[in-house]
């Protein structure tokens, strides 16, 4: 029968582990255009991304203690259709918010300089502003709940799929299966990217307005006002997880034995129900606490765990990183990670579960072979410090100056002369060339003027005026009679100005790439030594124990730390009723620094780790995986 042989497992699961990824993939892709869409914070974006690990930290354990008196694959079924709803459930915070409002001359005049509008109305928190700040409380609190429902559903997965695999694998095609199966899964977040760059080029309330209301006030995914459709990935992504539970609802609880000739008794004793549940609990603490007292266990777990943690920086903001240090679009940069730096781990994964099925490598070379690859993985970041540049001029951000005319039209110091910080204080007083153009705190709308310096919109640029193009009439050509913008005609172009080193994007995610997979051939060796490490009946309970730390020492704060880091790059807030509402210019320096800093910092943590264990193994008597101990090394 079809569902009585474990390659059709391995084949289920790769696709489920597969839809599970496009999802979270995807979701990660996306949230750039979700701090756009709510005004959510780095931080607050990244703590949204790693929160369905506090629900899975607080069932793994448990469920992988009790997972050889359990059915296995009936549970990872339910566990998949759980995940469906909860990415149905993060799609309906689009149908539950507001439509999508951003500033244009064309719909309202708030967007330039208005010098007989009440300046003290544009600061005013109006009705809207304060529904606006509510309404992206209660959505965050949606998602978050969606996230949490997700991080139940996935809980079974690990533990329960690669436990069944090596149960029923014969000894020497369990490495390759789970290398298959990793590789196969970790296609998912490729597409998952993929999907997000083209989901992304859709306007995001295409069902709440006709595509001719956009096209009219030219809004373009190039546009840093625009939003894209985040939402309609998640629908599909629901689908995809629902179909692929389906299958595990037709596996037995066990396999024939593939070409194995003894069968583990000490697992099939394990399994009779004679032990109780309160003596269940009551060895838990025991055995939970006996494999963190594993020196070699325990520092093999951090090891993973730091590497982990680059996984989760990469995977949650590479897209953003990309986007404001090479200002690529969010379709671009998307597309460039889903088609370059994912399948680039997914060869590696495979290749290293390759190697490690043709040599046999043993407990002694495992480390010294991750520490060489991992050191020369670290050393290719090293350029990318260099592989950038400085944040461009932008006016009363990181530039200051004014323009032709003051309050009472005096003339200021010239933009190039060195500023002190009385200057810079003069400059940000209400004696700015903006002063009375009653321009709102929250407006943002970056154009570039003829002096070079980008200005946060044509209100903050003094324009008075602006002209239409004559393709397009309903399209901004050029804004006129600035008054900050130096020159008898000081105009300003509806666009940001140009990035001065966009030639850096290729070659820097081509390093990103290559550093991927040779990090990655040490993913399938590190795998099986850990399963190679612990006692047979305590296999899934490792394997539990593993991913709790993982989860609540890389995957859970990983993301958190990383999104810290660039908010406190962050030069320019974006405010709403006073308060931050998201980032709108950053730091490039500063950002690209703290950014690979933390990804160097992880990865040359995790190689002095191995560095350890592997010292530790040499002390160790040698013998080959394909051994399988019956205690813990």
């Amino acid at each position: 029968m079809m569902f009585h042989s474990i390659k059709v497992f391995v084949l289920c699961h790769g696709l489920l582990q597969f839809s599970q990824l496009l999802y979270s993939s995807y979701f990660k892709s996306t949230l750039s255009t979700v701090e756009k869409r709510y005004g959510l914070s780095s931080y607050s974006a990244g703590t949204l991304s790693s929160l369905h690990e506090v629900s899975n930290c607080v069932l793994i354990v448990f469920l992988s203690y009790f997972g050889t008196r359990v059915h296995r694959p009936r549970i990872i079924g339910v566990g998949g259709l759980l995940m469906s709803i909860s990415a149905m459930m993060l799609a309906m915070t689009h149908f539950l918010s507001r439509p999508y409002e951003y500033d244009s001359v064309l719909l309202n005049r708030q967007d330039i300089c208005d010098l007989r509008r009440n300046a003290s109305a544009s600061e005013s928190c109006d009705r809207d502003d304060s529904r606006r700040l509510a309404d992206t409380h209660t959505l965050w609190m949606l998602m978050a709940a969606a996230q949490l429902l997700f991080g139940v559903g996935s809980v079974p997965m690990q533990p329960f799929g690669i436990s069944y695999i090596d149960d029923f694998a014969a000894p020497g095609n369990s490495p390759l299966y789970i290398a298959i199966l990793f590789a196969v899964s970790v296609f998912g977040p490729a597409f998952g990217f993929l999907l997000c760059s083209g989901m992304l080029r859709i306007y995001v309330d295409v069902d709440k307005v006709t595509s001719d209301v956009v096209v009219n006030q030219a809004l373009s995914p190039g546009d840093p006002r625009w939003v894209g459709a985040w939402w309609m990935g998640l629908l599909i992504t629901s689908v995809c997880l629902a179909l692929a539970s389906l299958p595990y609802f037709f596996f037995p609880g066990s396999l024939p034995s593939e070409g194995r000739m003894i069968a583990r008794k000490s697992n099939v004793d394990f399994k009779k129900p004679h032990v109780s549940l309160s003596d269940f609990l009551k060895m838990f603490p025991r055995m939970f606490f006996r494999l963190l007292l594993s020196p070699f266990f325990l520092v093999l777990i951090l090891a993973q765990c730091c590497f982990s943690s680059v996984i989760a920086g990469l995977t949650t903001f590479l897209s953003k990183f990309l986007e404001r240090q090479y200002s690529a679009s969010a379709v671009y940069s998307a597309m460039l990670v889903g088609a370059v730096n994912i399948p680039a781990v997914a060869v590696g994964m495979l290749v290293g579960g390759v190697i490690m099925k043709r040599t046999g490598m043993s407990l002694k070379n495992i480390p010294r072979f991750s520490v060489l690859m991992l050191s020369v993985s670290t050393l290719m970041c090293v350029p990318l410090f260099f592989m950038g540049c400085s944040t461009h001029k932008v006016s009363h951000v990181n530039h200051y100056q004014s323009g032709r005319y003051g309050r009472a039209g005096g003339i200021f110091p010239s933009a190039d002369l060195p500023l002190n910080a009385a200057t810079v204080i003069l400059c940000r007083s209400p004696s700015m060339c903006y002063a009375n153009c009653s321009c709102p705190s929250s407006a943002f709308n970056p154009v570039c003027g003829s002096d070079h310096v980008e200005y946060i919109s044509p209100c903050h640029a003094g324009c008075t005026n602006f002209t239409k193009s004559p393709d397009n009439t309903h399209a901004v050509q050029l804004y006129t009679n600035c008054r900050c913008i130096s020159g008898s005609q000081g105009h300003a172009r509806p666009s940001p100005c140009a990035n001065q080193c966009p030639h850096f994007l290729l070659p820097v995610i081509l390093v990103l790439s290559a550093g991927a997979l040779i990090a990655c051939l040490t993913h399938n060796p590190m795998y099986m030594m850990l399963l190679r490490s612990v006692a047979s009946e305590e296999k899934s309970f490792a394997i539990g124990v593993q991913f709790l730390l993982m989860r609540l020492l890389a995957w859970l704060p990983a993301p958190a730390l990383f999104g810290m880091a660039i908010d406190t790059s962050c030069i320019w807030w974006k405010r709403v009723c006073g308060k931050k509402f998201s980032c709108g210019y950053y730091d490039n320096d500063v950002l690209r620094n703290r950014y690979l800093g933390l990804l160097v910092g992880y990865k040359v943590m995790g190689v002095a780790l191995l560095a350890i264990l592997g010292w530790k193994v040499l002390r160790t008597r040698e013998y080959s995986l394909e051994k399988r101990p019956d205690g813990a090394l």
